[in-house]
């Protein structure tokens, strides 16, 4: 292509090129009209530029500023003057500068990648940087450099999926060590720290040296694949005496590797120099909240809080990652959760398309109560269904996503993100959850050993927490009941671990039917927690169910809830009370809306379809059939717990051929569930079919041998087959095996029923019964 084929300002760059390496023009520009074009830019402005290229950068910088105010029209004059303040180090003068080259020429690339670079100087330049890179990535995709520096501004930002998305190409293109280092400190800031430290491995390599602030991520991503004892080292050899701003950085990432090296007081102790200090009140707030958190302390969560609070009221217009992290933490601390979604909504406002940022949200307004779990799974669906193919956005959603309680509808969610390789081992914890739900305990175990292999994992005790649920679930009431204890005398200061011990050992005791020791742990839960209305409510189910309190006494405490309840909050323990009370026409909107929330609850359920039948048996029949009808709908129509769910209904509705033919079906496929040998064997019961119930409930206590229900059951059918010396024998067994634990009232009043009258009716009312 001929010299004069291109337009002006593709010489003028040609020139201004040549002027800035201090090279003669005219070699460069032979034609007429490329030295037409040089003529063209003023004596002062080419003075400026010689003076650039001779070093004389201040004396260029009053050339230009003279020229710029001479020739405002002149792109050149602006350009270099630009270009001068960059090379003297005044980066806001050099900042303004650039941007009255863009009002001019808003495709000037030279311009575009240089306000790219400054927006990494500030955080308020840092969006401006990223719309000039973008800009500039339009015009010339190929230049990575430039993507390179848009991928940092973005990881600056906090917005890991945009930033990861351009390292993923910039990492293709032979990175130059510079960009391997900030990539690295991006991907472990992101979360995914075993690919940092790759990346870190990769610069030092190469030769490059981790020094200053690049130390403190490549101590994450050590200590986050399991090696505190190595960022400890890292960090104690760059800890300078004087406490700069990178000194302050340090300590608190220092801290938080002590805890990790299971050294706490060294952990608190080298943040001392950082309290009072306006410089060092996020770094502080972060070492904190994370000692906090992990040794159980609220005064320091709640110091770290105050920190917190002080950081964002000191400046109105905080970065959105200042703003994100201030409300990942806060929303961790529960005096602090109103405030922490206040954050996430503004974020929301300002970053409408980041769908992980949304689903931080919802996590946030479901705890708090502000959504249901039916309107929580509507906007699920909108954001995770489809997930994204862009494996940054799928990492980005994965982190967010292990912090919304699971729900077995998105189980394809979990599993696809797995199988595409995110790097978030809490995802198989949560996957664990959702497959015991679906009663595929095997396959639970192995995504809890998966998770276990992971150094997110280690200290982490909340396993064993779904491991005893296993155990209940395989009818080893014993072993669960260890794992629970073990719990419980461990040194685990996560105390939502241990209130989680707590109420599942008192499930575990009460199905044994040591009620006592059951109501024994629920008040020890009230008194760490007194003012707690969901800890009342389970009490109350336990002590009702127990008999140690009334209906009415029950009634009261559930009554109490609902008035002053979070709005739209549904806890378990409102499920497992409201089933356990009488069927009430009183509550038949309250079935209604938790059922809404939770359309697979029986007990609610069954409650519901009771009510109805009092007022109108057709339309509780129509109710049951449409249940049944969306349960054969449904893709999962196969499951165990939707099997369940059909014979719990039958049964209820009288329609016993249904329940035992869906009890029969889970026996197909699963002929030892012990819950489906109850089951059907409650059917038989109420069918008369005796001897088919004795069958049935010794084959449950073949499987589990201290199940007390099964007892009991044995021992009522022989009451009812008009043997009551053999059931007086059964109840007394039963009662001497609980003798030393604790013993149930109920029990020593059902045995004194039947020796004063060997002839009455059973007054016993067993499980199935009570629907």
């Amino acid at each position: 292509m001929a010299y004069w084929t291109l337009p002006a300002r593709s010489i003028s760059h040609l020139c201004l090129s040549a002027l800035l390496t201090g090279l003669p023009l005219v070699p460069l520009t032979q034609t007429p009209a490329a030295l037409a074009q040089v003529q063209a830019v003023p004596a002062e402005v080419r003075r400026g530029y010689t003076l650039l290229g001779q070093g004389l950068v201040n004396d260029a910088i009053a050339v230009l500023r003279q020229a710029v105010q001479r020739y405002p029209a002149s792109l050149e004059a602006k350009l270099g003057l630009a270009i001068a303040y960059r090379r003297a180090g005044r980066d806001a003068d050099a900042w303004q500068a650039y941007q009255q080259v863009l009002v001019q020429d808003p495709n000037n690339q030279l311009a575009l990648k240089t306000v790219g670079i400054l927006g990494g100087f500030r955080p308020e330049w840092q969006p401006r940087g990223i719309d000039a890179l973008t800009t500039l990535l339009t015009l010339n995709p190929d230049d990575a450099e430039g993507r390179a520096q848009r991928a940092l501004l973005f990881g600056y930002q906090g917005r890991f999926a945009e930033s990861l998305a351009d390292y993923e190409i910039a990492l293709q293109r032979n990175p130059t060590p510079q960009v391997l280092l900030g990539a690295a400190q991006i991907y472990t800031y992101s979360g995914n720290a075993r690919q940092g430290l790759e990346l870190f491995n990769r610069y030092r390599a190469g030769g490059g040296t981790i020094t200053g602030t690049a130390t403190i991520a490549y101590a994450r991503a050590l200590r986050s694949t399991g090696n505190p004892a190595l960022a400890v080292q890292v960090l104690q050899a760059q800890l300078p005496r004087q406490l700069t701003a990178t000194a302050i950085q340090l300590r608190s990432e220092l801290s938080q590797a002590y805890l990790d090296n299971r050294q706490p007081t060294e952990a608190l102790a080298v943040l001392d120099p950082l309290r009072g200090r306006s410089d060092s009140r996020l770094p502080l707030a972060r070492a904190l909240n994370e000692l906090g958190q992990r040794q159980n302390l609220p005064a320091l969560l709640s110091e770290a809080a105050g920190l917190y609070r002080q950081v964002l009221s000191d400046s109105s217009n905080s970065s959105p990652t200042v703003l994100r992290e201030a409300a990942d933490v806060l929303s961790g601390i529960p005096q602090e959760r109103q405030y922490a979604l206040q954050l996430y909504r503004q974020l929301v406002q300002q970053q409408p398309t980041d769908r992980a940022l949304a689903l931080q949200r919802l996590a946030l307004e479901a705890q708090l109560g502000y959504l249901s779990k039916a309107e929580l799974r509507q906007q699920l669906r909108s954001l995770l269904q489809p997930l994204p193919a862009d494996r940054a956005q799928q990492a980005a959603i994965a982190q967010a996503l292990v912090r919304v309680e699971p729900d077995v509808e998105f189980l394809p969610v979990y599993q696809s993100l797995l199988q595409a390789g995110v790097d978030q081992p809490f995802l198989y914890f949560r996957l664990a959850q959702l497959l015991i739900e679906r009663n595929d305990l095997e396959g639970a175990k192995t995504a809890l050993a998966a998770y276990q292999a992971t150094p997110s994992a280690s200290g982490d005790t909340a396993p064993e927490l779904l491991f005893a649920e296993i155990d209940r679930r395989q009818g080893n009431l014993t072993a669960s009941a260890q794992r629970y204890q073990a719990l419980l005398n461990s040194r685990t200061t996560d105390a939502d671990v241990q209130a989680a011990a707590l109420r599942g050992l008192a499930g575990i005791r009460l199905t044994q039917g040591r009620s006592t020791d059951a109501l024994a742990l629920y008040d020890q839960l009230l008194a760490q927690n007194p003012q707690d209305l969901q800890v009342q409510l389970g009490r109350a189910s336990v002590a009702y169910q127990a008999k140690r309190i009334s209906a009415t006494q029950a009634e009261a405490v559930l009554n109490t809830w609902l008035q002053n309840r979070p709005a739209s909050a549904t806890p378990p323990e409102l499920y497992s009370l409201v089933a356990a009370l009488p069927p009430s026409p009183q509550r038949e909107s309250l079935y209604t809306t938790l059922i809404e929330a939770d359309p697979t609850n029986l007990g609610v359920q069954v409650r519901l379809v009771q009510v109805l039948a009092s007022r109108n048996p057709a339309q509780a029949q129509a109710e049951v059939n449409r249940l049944l009808a969306r349960s054969r709908e449904s893709s999962d129509r196969d499951s165990v717990g939707l099997l369940f769910l059909r014979g719990q209904l039958a049964q209820a509705s009288g329609n016993f051929n249904q329940a035992d033919e869906a009890y029969q079906r889970i026996l197909q496929r699963e002929p030892e569930n012990a819950d489906a040998l109850s089951a059907l064997g409650g059917v038989r019961f109420q069918q008369r079919q005796f001897d088919s119930a004795t069958q049935l409930y010794s084959q449950v206590l073949a499987l589990k041998p201290d199940d007390p229900v099964a007892q009991r059951s044995l021992a009522e059918l022989a009451a009812a087959q008009g043997r009551p010396l053999a059931a007086l024998q059964q109840l007394e067994q039963l009662q001497v095996q609980q003798t030393a634990n604790s013993a149930d009232p109920n029990l020593s009043q059902r045995i004194q029923q039947i020796q004063e009258n060997l002839l009455q009716q059973r007054g016993f009312q067993p499980p199935w019964e009570r629907y």
